[in-house]
């Protein structure tokens, strides 16, 4: 599965985009603990960790938003993590 992040999520991965390999049929909630039990360093000065920014953040599962953690997935998806958004 790719998982693709997006702003403050994006500086706390510390990368655009990374692969997770799970079976067929994990849950997008087995996701995000494989998501979080990578090795980081730490995220820049006044950045929250990925862990609070994910507990905050919507989804999306191949471009269709997802609120079911429990949801399962397919080896082909794309997970996106978006953080909520200030501004308008």
């Amino acid at each position: 599965m790719l998982v693709r992040y997006f702003a403050a999520a994006r500086a706390a991965a510390g990368v655009d985009e990374e692969r997770h390999e799970l079976g067929e049929g994990a849950t997008l909630e087995e996701l995000l603990d494989a998501v979080l039990a990578v090795v980081r360093p730490a995220p820049p000065s006044g950045t929250p960790s990925l862990a609070r920014i994910i507990g905050r953040s919507s989804f999306l599962c191949n471009e269709i938003a997802i609120r079911d953690r429990s949801v399962a997935l397919r080896s082909g998806d794309v997970v996106d993590v978006l953080p909520p958004f200030a501004g308008g």
